[in-house]
């Protein structure tokens, strides 16, 4: 019964997983607008501080911290600490480096979660073709400056104690969705704080940089952060590592919607590589209702 559950849950969370994704590629387009005018610290506390005031006006982020028990607050605390050094890390990075680049070494942390959650021969050719797949996608190449390449790296393993970290608390915490979200990058943005307002402290004078900070809050992390618990919460950590393989079949997509850029043979080939990934992997729980004798009860 649960292993039929989660196959149900699964096209729900393949397509949160690709309603975030959209939005996470909209967002860099109002920080390059940000990037002219703002050092990358600064854009990284706008993100964080109009995010967090969005959220604090759906669910006040006081009632979650005073509902939560000692284990949540401890998540809450280190995930809002991941959030904030992971997003400055990554403008940090995209300031120094091409956003391919950025994009690939970050993806590389993702590869470490699924292989970790593999575990069979199927989910490891799974993981195989989504790799080849995003490789002829992003076509990464490792170049740029010593310092650029060392905070594309961090954000990496930022990017991995993300996932760990926020399904953790997407799978354990009592509390509502907007609530711990809410509570999170509140405390991200307090953690932000101190390193990024002075450097965003130019925009207070002008109107529209503090609409395009808001902007960049909602499309790169209300939006996304909301998706990415609601899908965290149906899908063990393996098969949602995996899943963010979408990422750039996403910007893809995008690119011709939006764009008119069409997709090359190389493209194609790569999207075709991660479908047929994302669609082979099989998480562990179906692996095992699979292996479960016909005649057995389940329990």
């Amino acid at each position: 019964m649960a292993s039929n559950a989660l196959q149900r849950s699964e096209p729900v969370a393949i397509g949160l997983v690709v309603v975030g994704a959209t939005f996470h590629y909209l967002g860099p387009s109002f920080a390059v607008l940000l990037f002219a005018h703002l050092d990358p610290m600064g854009v990284a506390w706008l993100r964080m501080a109009s995010a967090a005031a969005v959220l604090a006006a759906i669910r006040p982020p006081g009632r979650a911290w005073r509902a939560a028990g000692r284990e949540e607050r401890l998540l809450v605390v280190a995930l809002g600490a991941v959030l904030a050094g992971m997003n400055a890390g990554f403008y940090l990075a995209l300031d120094r480096l091409p956003l391919a680049t950025v994009a690939g070494i970050e993806f590389l942390g993702v590869i470490v979660l699924a292989a970790y959650g593999a575990r069979t021969r199927r989910n490891a050719l799974a993981l195989a073709l989504t790799v080849a797949g995003v490789a002829l996608l992003v076509e990464v190449r490792i170049a740029g400056t010593p310092a650029g390449l060392a905070l594309a790296v961090a954000n990496c393993v930022g990017f991995m104690l993300y996932v760990v970290l926020g399904h953790r608390l997407a799978t354990t915490s009592r509390s509502s969705v907007l609530d711990r979200l809410s509570l999170v990058v509140a405390v991200g943005a307090l953690f932000a704080t101190p390193f990024g307002i002075a450097a965003a402290a130019p925009a207070a004078g002008h109107p529209a940089w503090l609409l395009w900070g808001v902007g960049v809050g909602v499309c790169s992390t209300v939006i996304p952060y909301l998706t990415d618990q609601l899908a965290m919460a149906r899908l063990p950590r393996a098969t949602y590592s995996l899943l963010l393989a979408l990422l750039p079949v996403t910007a893809t997509v995008c690119g011709v919607v939006l764009l008119r850029q069409l997709p090359g043979v190389q493209d194609l080939a790569g999207l075709a590589l991660v479908v047929a990934g994302v669609a082979a992997h099989r998480s562990r729980e179906a692996v095992r209702e699979s292996e479960r004798p016909k005649d057995a009860v389940p329990a």
